[in-house]
């Protein structure tokens, strides 16, 4: 179990990543995005999440190199992941989206590279390109995102390596009990985004009498909440005090009764696209 920022979970591969990382979803370009990722390497984080689509990989580099150098890290104290987006889906696609990738965050191996979105009929070429990036050594894990149970089995009939990590929508109003015990069953490490619901999960009444209980936050006990349910959990901000706050889960633990309180919640309701409709 997460004792710590720096406690990790070890993927099916040996590869070791940490249970908690910033997110940097919607967070422009420029010093704002630089000082969070900074901020938050300075207070001991040590997984940050970006994406092609975000648009901020060249901030994210920058604040990399900066952080290293300003805290005495060495690259390898780091993990760093991206994705491929739907765009460039496909065999070549992906390996020339993956030089665009690593060319803006000025690294030579990165941690962990996702599949964005299951677009049909392209997810596997994009897939056959990061088994080769991965066997090459320039990926050292690599992974899904938004995958569902029939998309996971489709891409694992012709794969050669499993999938590492399926990163999706995951928070107490969403649960999906039955994508965790999958990925739990083949080995693939769950990872949350958009764990706090982006905000729509802080005023509910459960959370804030388990909250006031633990004299924690309610984002707190719903982070405590994704460790103790063994899945990775990325919570995005940019004020140096929510990084903080946001990491301040490990001198606590839920009940087994508080956990099953949470569960409840669950109404499988997303704040974001569903992957079986979203439109490519």
């Amino acid at each position: 179990m997460a004792k710590n920022l720096q406690s990790t979970t070890t993927l099916h591969n040996g590869v070791h990543m940490p249970w908690f990382g910033l997110g940097v979803f919607k967070v422009e370009e420029g010093s704002e995005l630089i000082e969070a990722v900074k901020s938050a390497i300075k207070q001991g984080y040590r997984s940050i999440d970006t994406a092609a689509i975000y648009g901020n990989e060249a901030g994210v580099g920058q604040a990399i190199a900066e952080a290293l150098q300003e805290n005495g890290l060495k690259r390898e104290d780091l993990f760093i992941t991206s994705k491929v987006w739907n765009a460039d889906l496909g065999y070549t696609e992906t390996l020339a989206a993956f030089e665009t990738t690593m060319s803006k965050l000025g690294l030579e191996v990165l941690d962990l590279y996702l599949i964005h979105w299951p677009k049909a009929g392209k997810y596997k070429g994009a897939w056959k390109a990061m088994e080769e990036l991965y066997a090459a050594g320039r990926i050292r894990a690599i992974g899904v995102s938004n995958f569902q149970i029939h998309h996971l089995q489709d891409l694992m009939q012709d794969a050669q390596v499993k999938p590492m990590v399926n990163q999706v929508e995951y928070h107490p109003r969403l649960t999906q009990e039955d994508l965790r015990a999958f990925c739990k069953q083949h080995g693939i490490q769950l990872e949350a985004w958009s764990p706090l619901m982006q905000g729509e999960l802080l005023d509910n009444p459960v959370l804030a009498e388990i909250a006031a209980a633990k004299g924690k936050s309610i984002a707190q006990v719903i982070l405590r909440w994704d460790l103790q349910n063994g899945v990775v959990t990325i919570p995005k901000s940019t004020k140096e005090h929510r990084i903080i706050e946001n990491a301040a889960i490990f001198d606590f633990t839920l009940s087994t009764e508080e956990m099953e309180q949470i569960n409840s919640l669950n109404e499988n309701l997303r704040v974001g696209p569903d992957p079986d409709n979203f439109d490519f």
